[in-house]
């Protein structure tokens, strides 16, 4: 008898959340997220699954997001069938996450399809459509928080809010007899968790005297200074009152989902309050529009100190659904706000304002929330002087800036306390879901209390018996998907976009004619000699 957990997803990576348990009486995934970031990681969302679709029994979500849930249409397109077990906000998000999320990826795929022609390269395909997508929410079955429920035999679940998302949730494991003194073996899956001064969510909850606790660490090297709300909206202020002075659009690439609803809300009530200048603030995201009035109806549910209503029917606020609407807010002049998807410049129509935007200095791009590495929004963070969007290079002239307030997620001093709350945890501790600097800043502030012989910092597609007495890795080396360095570090195309970019700069920078064809020269022959 044993239980089993392989590490499909998340593990020294921030996205593709993805857990397999098996037992001998089942198996079943938490999570099913979608790879984000570089092309190496992303290219995995296109392979097959470590494990076989058709032999999962039910799938346990943590929250709607699409690094967690992304992957689910394509999962029950190959062969599962059993119940995908979530929370009620989780359900209603998912509704219209995962089928726009089906219509990007046919989209995106479209007009790659068209590049491919013209370059007389195959076609691709998407990695399910929003047929797919639709098909998969006929698998959801809500869950109560504080619940027991059964997952497989021998196996049950319990749902905490993790003050995360609207739905989020951490999820409780018991499985029959395999703990010590043959009681229950009794595991915590942290999900995502939020920071204390979230606007619309709880603080997040959980069980103590656990066996096994696997924690989040997407921001376990930061420590925030603290913050309320009040001087969360006063950063903003200062931030939009900035950007106001320099007559140009406000670009805030955001989260459809929470973030953009945060945002609306403290800018329109800045705005009736006379704490920011009137301007026009457009929500230029279908998805983000959708997941509005889903933050509506489950108003009862968030933070009843919060006006959500009055707020969201700011007259300032313009929903700007069809495409031709959001082109035709390229026609404004002098200040107004964009806020758009995806939040870390990845995708969406925030990318098309970016091409408009961040080669003029009137322009103020915001990032709001955590940039993975090699995504665009990392890169402008990182301070780059010039990018490529879809294959061109577009110079940055515009002001980059960052605010970190409205991040969804703990950081290391929160996350360090909810692992404390949990305790005594008496066989191990998984760090998982973040990158190498914020797993390894995490392990160390933990390792004060905790022994490190029980800190465990998993690699994609690792196997751990947790039925023995101490976690025993499985040896799975022929089994990975990506060697262990290509998840920690920046790709191929990440190099090759960087060198283009100083080839570019060292040609314009030559003194003359000759000096250029000199680099030229240089360069063809080492390609030959490659």
């Amino acid at each position: 008898m044993s239980v089993t957990i392989q590490f499909c997803g998340a593990a020294r990576t921030v996205t593709g959340s993805c857990y397999l348990f098996v037992t001998p009486k089942g198996q079943f995934l938490v999570d099913c997220g979608l790879f984000q970031g570089q092309k190496t990681l992303k290219a995995l969302n296109y392979g097959a699954f470590p494990f076989r679709p058709a032999d999962v029994d039910a799938v346990l979500l943590t929250h709607a997001h699409i690094d967690h849930s992304g992957l689910l249409p394509k999962l029950k397109r190959e062969g599962f069938s059993g119940p995908i077990l979530a929370t009620r906000g989780t359900i209603d998000l998912c509704s219209y996450m995962l089928p726009d999320a089906g219509s990007i990826q046919e989209t995106e795929v479209a007009a790659l399809n068209r590049r491919n022609a013209a370059r007389g390269r195959a076609a691709v395909t998407p990695i399910y459509t929003q047929a797919d997508a639709v098909a998969t929410l006929d698998a959801f079955r809500p869950v109560e928080y504080r619940a027991w429920y059964t997952v497989i035999p021998g196996v049950r679940a319990r749902y905490w809010n993790a003050g995360h998302l609207l739905g989020s949730a951490s999820i409780e494991l018991e499985f029959v007899d395999q703990g010590r003194d043959q009681g229950p073996l009794r595991v915590l899956m942290s999900g995502d968790i939020g920071p204390d001064a979230k606007l619309l969510e709880p603080d997040p909850e959980g069980p103590t005297s656990l066996d096994y606790v696997f924690c989040e660490s997407t921001y376990g090297d930061s420590d925030r200074p603290s913050t309320t709300h009040a001087l969360r909206r006063a950063h903003l202020a200062q931030e939009v009152r900035d950007a106001a002075s320099g007559r140009g659009a406000l670009l805030i690439p955001a989260f459809a989902v929470e973030r953009t609803q945060e945002l609306i809300v403290d800018l329109a009530d800045l705005m009736a309050r006379g704490e920011i200048p009137t301007a026009p603030i457009f929500l230029d995201s279908p998805l983000a529009i959708r997941a509005t009035e889903v933050f509506r109806n489950n108003a009862a549910s968030l933070d009843p100190d919060v006006d959500l209503d009055r707020l969201l029917a700011s007259r300032q606020l313009h929903f700007t659904e069809t495409v031709d609407e959001s082109k035709s807010i390229a026609r404004l002049s002098g200040f107004h706000i964009i806020i758009a998807a995806s939040g870390m410049c990845d995708a969406g129509r925030i990318r098309h304002h970016l091409k408009r935007w961040l080669w003029r200095r009137e322009g103020t791009v915001l990032l709001a929330g955590f940039q993975a590495q090699g995504t665009l929004g990392r890169f402008l963070r990182d301070g780059a002087k010039a990018v490529r969007i879809q294959g061109e290079e577009i110079r940055v002239a515009a002001r980059i800036r960052y605010i970190d307030e409205y991040s969804g997620h703990a950081d290391g001093p929160e996350l360090a306390r909810w692992i404390a709350a949990r305790r005594p945890i008496h066989r191990g501790l998984f760090i998982v879901h973040g990158e190498e600097h914020a797993l390894g800043g995490l392990f160390n502030r933990i390792a004060r209390t905790v022994p490190t012989a029980q800190i465990f910092t998993p690699i994609l597609d690792d196997v751990y018996d947790l039925s023995t007495a101490t976690p025993t890795p499985i040896d799975v080396a022929r089994r990975r998907r990506l060697a262990p360095d290509a998840v920690v570090n920046l790709d191929w195309h990440n190099d090759m976009s960087k060198l283009l970019l100083d080839i570019n700069d060292q040609i314009e920078a030559a003194a003359d004619d000759r000096s250029r064809g000199v680099i030229v020269r240089r360069l063809r022959r080492a390609l030959e000699g490659a």
